[in-house]
């Protein structure tokens, strides 16, 4: 181990035997008391020297006696040490890919915040390119999150979608300008490879039969057309929820952008909850579902999808596939999130689990709720799974089921 303070929390000395480690509410600790001698003793956990080489550096600074490995259990203990040679084989592999680490260094930088074992941010960084994550729709809110989440590690990101690339479907982080006629999914795939920071598996334009709702860690729905959107077909997701597979959903419908439900399938809502739930709240709904399905079908118009909501709901989408595809479970779960603008206040609006659906996530607890809840709203302030997830969060899970950390 090369014990190393995280370089990530700004440290300063609230007085003369307190010192704070980060600056935001989120993430700063103060750690007490604290000698000056110790203080400067921090300025050596850099990770460059091991434990033997830290006891001679506290002796010759006249520390007593096992006061360097109880500082360093005392810092590891409050979640503020990480080790510089941690990540097992895999983090050594990495970081002999120099180039590859410096593009990747911002993302592990974070991780660590988020982590409170050393060595565990590399982990978790290296278990991202082994996942395998498969983005549906290469609009541009489809196609900005495939590149993202190849810019951030994942190994594997494949693209689906029909069609060619319009002029509308540019986006920065996107699709390119050049790409304009050619095939939408392998114009987004194409992309996402050249944002990768280490070159990826190349997968042929085809997949197996029966690959498309198997074998992925996450499956993101992201779709251009706007009432795919706002009202998810549940029958399209059927394999997913069949199979177990994990799945977002993601996009703008009008001004307003959406992300979630993040589906657990058998654990949280997923679209035939909304649906069902929708239809409690308003009998209409399934009757304006079906003129807006069938008003899609022959509208050639382009829909609203404004660059920069587009933009900001792709960067909410990876984030939250990127805390699930790390082993957390993100707020998603169980809830979508939508902003619109002008105003662009973030909402939650709660996806119960349905006893009418045949997802089986009632099973689980989730239960039925009264449909006033449905109307609650939460800010982004406030952004919190389901206590039931929360309590769950952090669990070690049986092989073959939905926690993607490997």
């Amino acid at each position: 181990m090369a014990p190393l303070v995280k370089p990530s929390l700004r440290r300063g000395w609230r007085d003369l035997n307190t010192v704070q480690f980060g600056m935001t509410p989120a993430h700063a600790l103060t750690l007490g008391p604290m000698d000056t001698a110790t203080g400067s003793f921090l300025d050596l956990l850099n990770g460059t020297r091991g434990m033997e080489l830290l006891r001679e550096e506290g002796r010759r600074m006249d520390l007593p006696d096992g006061h360097v490995d109880a500082l360093v259990r005392r810092l590891a203990g409050a979640g503020l040490l990480d080790d510089a040679k941690g990540g097992g084989p895999a983090g050594d592999t990495l970081r002999r890919k120099k180039e590859v680490l410096d593009r990747l260094r911002p993302d592990l930088a974070s991780l660590s915040l988020t982590t409170s074992e050393p060595g565990e941010a590399m982990s978790r960084l290296t278990a991202r390119r082994s996942l395998r994550v498969q983005v549906r729709g290469a609009g541009r809110v489809g196609s900005m999150i495939a590149s993202l989440l190849s810019a951030a590690g994942v190994g594997d990101v494949d693209v689906r979608d029909v069609g060619r690339v319009e002029p509308w479907d540019v986006a920065p982080g996107g699709l390119p300008a050049e790409t304009v006629g050619d095939r939408r999914d392998e114009a987004a795939r194409r992309t996402a490879r050249r944002c990768a920071p280490d070159r990826p598996p190349r997968r042929g334009p085809h997949s197996p039969p029966g690959e498309e709702a198997t074998g992925h860690s996450l499956v993101i729905i992201a779709p251009r057309d706007d009432v795919a959107v706002h009202a998810p077909s549940p029958s399209a997701a059927e394999p997913l929820v069949a199979s177990g597979t994990p799945h977002l959903y993601a996009g703008v419908v009008e001004g307003t952008g959406v992300v979630g439900p993040l589906v657990l399938p058998g654990e949280t809502g997923c679209a035939g909850c909304l649906n069902e739930g929708r239809t409690d709240r308003d009998p209409a709904w399934p009757r304006l579902v079906a003129q807006w399905r069938s008003g899609s079908r022959r509208a050639r118009e382009v829909r609203p999808c404004d660059l920069t909501l587009a933009t900001t709901v792709a960067g909410l989408a990876a984030a939250h596939a990127l805390t699930f595809l790390d082993g957390r479970v993100p707020s998603s779960a169980g809830a979508r999130w939508e902003v619109s603008l002008p105003g662009l206040t973030w909402h939650a609006r709660p996806v119960w689990a349905h006893p009418a659906c045949s997802c089986g996530a009632t099973e689980k607890g989730e239960g039925e709720h009264p449909s006033e809840e449905g109307e609650r709203h939460e800010t982004m302030a406030e952004q919190r799974p389901s206590k039931e997830l929360r309590r769950r969060a952090d669990a070690e899970r049986l092989a073959g089921t939905w926690r993607a950390h490997v």
